[in-house]
């Protein structure tokens, strides 16, 4: 009886050992896939960083060629006459001040009336320029 009692025990003992054993493995496998999914989730997060700093470089890279294309040197005209100057640009804001609300115009300037006539819709307007002295 004492034997049975002992080869029991030792069954029962193994039993015990193999289900620690078990859940042990079962813990490693779970530990190793969290891991591994950790792992996944890091390098998607790196390609996709990577991928949108490409993306944005790109997009720069494109848009500096673009603006270099469409840029224009800046171009200022000045009117002299009689020691007195008058740009161009401001003529033009006065004019357009004046002819508000019409679709086409010209403009002739006079430097030595200090005016400018514009024709707008057929209709004929004068606007003093009022030239500076330099």
């Amino acid at each position: 009886m004492a034997t049975t009692k002992k080869t029991a025990a030792k069954a029962e003992t193994k039993t015990a050992a193999k289900k620690t054993a078990a859940k042990t493995e079962t813990k490693a496998a779970a530990k190793t896939t969290t891991k591994k999914a950790a792992a996944t989730k890091t390098a998607a997060k790196k390609t996709e960083t990577k991928a949108a700093a490409k993306t944005t470089a790109t997009k720069k890279a494109a848009t500096k060629t673009t603006a270099a294309k469409n840029t224009e040197p800046k171009f200022d005209l000045y009117i002299q006459f009689g020691g007195a100057t008058v740009s161009v640009t401001d003529i033009e804001k006065n004019v357009k001040k004046v002819v508000k609300g019409k679709k086409a115009y010209t403009v002739y300037v006079k430097p030595e009336e200090s005016k400018a006539y514009i024709v707008a819709d057929g209709e004929t307007t004068g606007m003093d320029v009022f030239f500076v002295a330099d």
